[in-house]
């Protein structure tokens, strides 16, 4: 299962379990993967937010969520999140997603209903909407 992709703890015992191995196997496993290395939900963790913010994917509360969602501890998380905070400003993540994802959208020529759509596709993604706002007003702060 290691091999294909990472996995947190809390997922490797919930496939396991699926899998009909017992609880005292599952505890054995996770301890001695654990032990070599191959487990570890700090790099996890580290990596899978890495890659959905690197992918547009999810940024602040989204990757909190996910990451909860995985099994992760929330002192893993908050320390991930602070190191994701100062590698990938949030103001220039929402410039990069709107260049990629909505390249002709101009907030103030756009109607509710568009602006209303890209608004709720950013904070889908985890983007403050104070952040957004910035953004679409031209007075973000980098």
């Amino acid at each position: 299962m290691l091999a294909r992709r990472g996995h947190s703890e809390a997922e490797l015992r919930q496939k396991l379990a699926a899998k009909g191995f017992s609880s005292g196997a599952i505890d054995e496993i996770v301890r001695r993967l654990t032990g070599l290395g191959y487990l570890d939900d700090a790099r996890f963790a580290q990596q899978w937010a890495e890659s959905a913010v690197r992918n547009c994917k999810g940024y602040g509360t989204r990757l909190r969520l996910e990451l909860q969602r995985r099994g992760i501890a929330v002192e893993i998380i908050e320390r991930v999140l602070a190191e994701i905070a100062t590698d990938h400003a949030e103001p220039a993540m929402v410039k990069a997603l709107l260049a990629w994802k909505f390249a002709d959208f101009a907030f103030h020529q756009a109607t509710p209903r568009e602006q209303r759509r890209v608004l709720q596709y950013l904070q889908r993604r985890g983007f403050s909407t104070a952040v957004i706002f910035q953004i679409f007003n031209g007075t973000e702060r980098e």
